[in-house]
């Protein structure tokens, strides 16, 4: 867990630290995305998230 935990901070990071102006860009865009879609986009993600790890516990 603290793995998995360890890298969402790498990536967040490197987000983070190329891409600024596009994240504060799409930060002023969610609140015109209704709660609905965002909710979508949240399942979608959570579901892929699972996916990966079951794949790298399964395939590792």
């Amino acid at each position: 867990m603290l793995l998995a935990l360890g890298l969402v901070c790498v990536v967040e990071g490197l987000i983070w630290a190329l891409m600024p102006r596009l994240l504060r860009r799409m930060a002023e865009e969610l609140p015109k995305i209704d709660d609905q879609t965002l909710r979508i986009i949240g399942v979608v993600v959570l579901a892929a998230g699972t996916g990966l790890v079951f794949l790298s516990k399964h395939l590792g």
